[in-house]
């Protein structure tokens, strides 16, 4: 009998970060009760995503000690929203919440979030009531993320919430049909609609282990983010074209009128310099845009998967390996 609740939880070299997380989410999830009093039927599904040090020893070693705890080994590491797309396609719960192993988003809000779904709503995402525990310029960096994102793409994605949410097993089987394999997992969740409410919860600091994202990884994930959801920046070079154009028009009708009305005017070699280091800045700008979405295009038509799987542990049909 498939479960109620399904936990998926990627991760990368965190040995020290899964036994206090067993212990607290275990604790959390037997204490979870359906409307008449019973307990819920739960699982955890972890997905390794190529670690190199002792996770999935860890993993093994809950398993053993608990048969409700899976989990999914990776060949190498495809990246988080690679690992969140094997989980969603692996578990069987009727609703499914995505959590990170260091416990920043606080377990206890899942309650919460099942109280909400049983009201009608199909997804319930968590958002933060501040980021103080996180860097001014992250703050910073990501409020700036959120609104251009929004303001670029008609698929609006809540501001301060990632991606630990509750989602219905119907909004499960939309995102498991989508095959893109440049995946922004926050982005495909706003596109798949359905109804949608939220659950604020105040994120705590990480207290074992370290963030395996660096600005870097950020950056390259908000770009993934922003061209996977909108043609805006590609469009907007047409507008720039447009109005260099147009300015140069009336540079050009500025330099005839005065050169009928003062004579011959020698241009002078800085501005010249200027005005064409000036276009090939711009030409040389839009062609990255434009490269970034062919690159996107290159990668769709190799029809590669997103994933694949070395590894199953307490995975119903398990096999040595799979590609998905």
């Amino acid at each position: 009998m498939n479960p109620l609740l399904s936990i998926i939880v990627p991760v990368k070299d965190e040995e020290e970060a899964i036994p206090p997380f067993v212990t607290r989410m275990t604790g959390v999830l037997d204490g979870l009760r359906d409307p008449e009093g019973a307990a819920i039927g739960w699982e955890i599904l972890f997905v390794d995503d190529g670690s190199t040090d002792l996770t999935m020893a860890a993993i093994l070693t809950a398993h053993d000690a608990d048969g409700r705890i899976g989990a999914l080994s990776l060949s190498r590491n495809f990246g988080k929203e690679a690992a969140l797309s094997a989980g969603l396609d692996n578990v069987r719960g009727q609703v499914v919440v995505p959590i990170d192993v260091d416990m920043q988003d606080p377990p206890e809000v899942i309650g919460d979030m099942i109280a909400k779904w049983r009201e009608g709503f199909e997804v319930v995402y968590g958002v933060r009531r501040n980021r103080m525990t996180d860097s001014f310029p992250k703050r910073l960096t990501a409020d700036l993320y959120y609104r251009a994102h929004n303001w670029l793409s008609m698929d609006k994605i809540p501001e301060h919430a990632g991606d630990f949410r509750l989602l219905d097993r119907k909004v499960v089987e939309v995102i498991k049909r989508m095959p893109e394999r440049n995946r922004f997992m926050k982005g495909l969740f706003a596109w798949s609609g359905f109804r949608q409410t939220a659950v604020e919860y105040d994120r705590v600091e990480r207290a074992i282990g370290t963030t395996k994202f660096n600005y870097w990884k950020l950056w390259t994930l908000a770009i993934d983010g922003i061209t996977s959801a909108s043609t805006a920046p590609l469009r907007v070079w047409s507008y720039v074209g447009a109005i260099i154009a147009l300015l140069a028009l009336v540079y050009a009708v500025f330099i005839g009128v005065r050169t009928l009305i003062l004579g011959t005017d020698v241009a002078g070699y800085p501005s010249l310099m200027v005005a064409i280091l000036f276009m090939g800045g711009v030409q040389l700008l839009s062609l990255g845009v434009l490269g970034e979405y062919v690159g996107r295009i290159l990668v769709e038509t190799k029809h590669r998967p997103i994933y694949i799987i070395r590894q199953r542990v307490g995975c119903p049909d398990a096999h040595e390996s799979e590609t998905a």
